[in-house]
């Protein structure tokens, strides 16, 4: 009988040996789920070659052959929201009009397993085996936390309002409540990582808002400082926030967010 050691090995060899499951994209839309691998896509008649000038995760030009979203959803009647969800824990609430029109255009880039594209800066994995990239991403007004890498499933769901109430700012708060703009600021730059309440789908950061709502233990100034610019405030094992510089998240942005976590707070 072979020691333990042995049989680990002999299972590893085993393991090595078997063909690498192709992977796949799943689409779950209209009631109705799609599997699509790597192959079939880079086999679609309107695959073609683009080009981002501006990557927002490689952070350079980039060219990939990538297949356009809009194809892939089709009509999606009824759909108001598409949770783009990643193999490591980030999910994106895409507003459906946001990937059904306009001139901004999303496209799925496909990694090629005979030619993987690089690491991420900082990171030991690509962008890959699926990302969703943008051509005139400033045109839509599309934002970082929009451009989902390790993408692994785009699923059709209720707004994130509507699904999650407890992201909601107390329906007497006035109009003009910068806070109100802060929640639509959190859904889109912030619910990606971190839960609020519990409300969410992202696994990636802490939840802001349970058991401890952030600005109980964060001074209002150490938080803007946090979302600036995490690295010079706190290091911590395996700190994956970037900095949102005010490209990505204008002084006004950050005034409101500060206002909706203040507000959540209180509540």
């Amino acid at each position: 009988m072979p020691s333990p050691r042995t049989a680990a090995l002999l299972l590893g060899l085993l393991l090595a040996a078997l063909p690498a499951r192709a992977a796949e994209l799943v689409l779950s839309l209209a009631g109705q789920e799609q599997r699509l691998d790597t192959a079939s896509l880079l086999a679609r008649p309107d695959v073609a070659q683009i080009t981002i000038p501006a990557d927002v995760s490689y952070q350079a030009a980039r060219r990939y052959r990538a297949v356009p979203l809009r194809a892939l959803l089709g009509a999606m009647e009824g759909v108001e929201t598409v949770e783009a969800q990643a193999s490591d824990g980030f999910a994106s609430q895409l507003p459906a009009g946001l990937l059904r029109a306009g001139p901004a255009e999303p496209w799925i880039a496909v990694e090629d397993p005979a030619a993987p594209w690089p690491a991420l800066p900082g990171k030991a994995a690509s962008a890959g085996p699926f990302y969703l990239v943008w051509l005139n991403p400033a045109a839509g007004d599309v934002r970082p936390e929009q451009w989902p890498y390790m993408l692994a499933r785009l699923t059709a769901v209720e707004p994130p309002l509507r699904r999650w109430p407890q992201l909601a700012v107390a329906a007497g708060l006035p109009a003009t409540d910068p806070a109100r703009h802060g929640a639509e600021i959190y859904v889109t730059q912030c619910l990606t990582c971190h839960r609020m309440k519990g409300a969410g789908a992202g696994e990636m950061g802490p939840d802001l808002g349970a058991p401890m709502p952030a600005l109980a233990y964060l001074t209002e100034a150490g938080l803007r400082a946090l979302i600036r610019d995490p690295a010079a405030v706190r290091t911590w094992p395996g700190r994956q926030m970037p900095a949102f510089d005010e490209a990505a998240l204008p002084p006004a942005e950050l005034e409101a967010l500060v206002a909706y976590l203040r507000h959540q707070a209180g509540r």
